[in-house]
């Protein structure tokens, strides 16, 4: 049976280079690979011929041979049988999609080296502070469970007078070979699982892990100017190191809570006053609280509307790690007055004959021109 052409087995012009030519091979040889197609025997056929194809065009030498005198060329090399077998660089051609297949079984899942000396987890802490506390900042002492390296065995998990043996399993090596199909792959050893060694004789304390679970006191300095969902790293503070390797880090999540008064922006702080209506009307003067602990004093003049907004410079949030300060808005709500009794709407009432257009222009314009708006529809 005369063999497919190498070009129509990876679906690429004769003018393709080396990167179209690695790309459909890499694409195919996912697609027709044994593992995805098990007892597929037309898979297998396939798997191997894409394979024969991609080892002579992806060099230069058997491709010019190949284009020159077509499969002849290999007949008699060796390197590939007529049963489209493979040839001594099969490694070589697998190796470029070796990753792509198998990324599962190597790298992350492997272990920290020989001596298991793996790095410990971060750990995360979330912590609610209040809006005082984020304009002064402040040290704070926090209880954190988290595994801490054993004191009786140092770390090394093993027990005193002992220490670890190489796995007799990997040789040390932290990994295995395993037949994989027509190939073979290095898998992480069961037995050490990655570390290259194993303990005979646990310490008693910590079972052999190096670690145990303690709680600890911590401080945390919050610098003044923090804002919710400010992250602060704690170096080394993490989960400890499996048997002697580096802690991982602790990372404290700030939230802040609600605050009575204030809304924060940024740097800047807003506050929400309401005024009577007759205080708004003939103007006067009230203080309200800042964060720095002092009252600041806020003059109305007459006629104050709700939505007015009077600016206390200066007066907001700290700039984080500098020397400058937000602002502090008041907002003005004027309040309607409610519950009447008798006489106070008898008063209203009267003070509503007297009104003219110069007391509420605002509502008299609006209406005015709604009645404009109105008769334009009469014409």
């Amino acid at each position: 049976m005369a063999k497919a052409d190498y070009y129509d087995l990876l679906g690429v012009s004769k003018s393709a280079d080396e990167k179209e030519i690695k790309s459909a091979f890499r694409k195919l040889a996912m697609q027709y690979h044994p593992d995805r197609n098990p007892g597929d025997d037309a898979a297998e056929h396939k798997f191997k011929e894409i394979n024969e194809a991609y080892e002579v065009l992806k060099d230069a030498d058997k491709r010019a041979a190949y284009d020159r005198f077509g499969h002849a060329a290999f007949d008699q090399s060796g390197g590939f049988g007529p049963g489209g077998g493979f040839g001594n660089d099969f490694s070589s051609s697998m190796s470029d999609i070796f990753d792509d297949l198998f990324g599962e079984f190597m790298g992350g899942r492997r272990g920290g080296g020989r001596g298991g000396r793996q790095r410990g987890a971060d750990l995360r802490y979330n912590m609610e502070i209040t809006l005082e506390e984020a304009f002064h900042g402040k040290t704070a002492q926090i209880r954190v469970p988290t595994s801490v390296t054993c004191e009786t065995c140092s770390g090394s998990g093993a027990k005193a007078g002992t220490k670890p043996v190489t796995c007799r399993t990997c040789g040390g090596a932290g990994k295995i070979r395993a037949s994989q199909g027509f190939f073979t792959i290095e898998r992480t050893c069961p037995t050490c699982q990655g570390r290259g060694e194993t303990i005979e004789d646990p310490c008693e304390k910590c079972g052999g892990s190096g670690r145990v679970t303690q709680e600890r006191t911590l401080s945390v300095n919050i610098p003044a100017g923090v804002e919710d969902g400010t992250r602060i790293r704690l170096s080394g503070e993490g989960e400890a190191g499996v048997r002697g390797g580096p802690a991982g880090d602790l990372y404290i999540f700030l939230s802040l809570k609600p605050h009575e008064f204030f809304q924060r922006d940024g740097a800047d702080i807003f506050c929400r006053v309401p005024l009577s209506m007759t205080q708004a009307a003939l103007g006067g003067q009230f203080e309200v609280p800042t964060l720095d602990g002092e009252k600041q004093r806020v003059k109305v003049p007459e006629g104050t509307q709700t939505g007015k907004q009077f600016r206390l410079k200066g007066k907001g949030m700290p700039v984080l790690r500098s020397s400058h300060f937000g602002d502090m808005y008041i907002q003005v709500v004027v309040e309607t007055p409610r519950n009447l009794s008798r006489r106070q709407r008898e008063l209203l009432e009267e003070f509503d004959k007297v009104s003219s257009e110069q007391t509420n222009p605002e509502s008299t314009g609006f209406f005015s021109r709604v009645k404009d708006f109105f008769d334009s529809f009469g014409d």
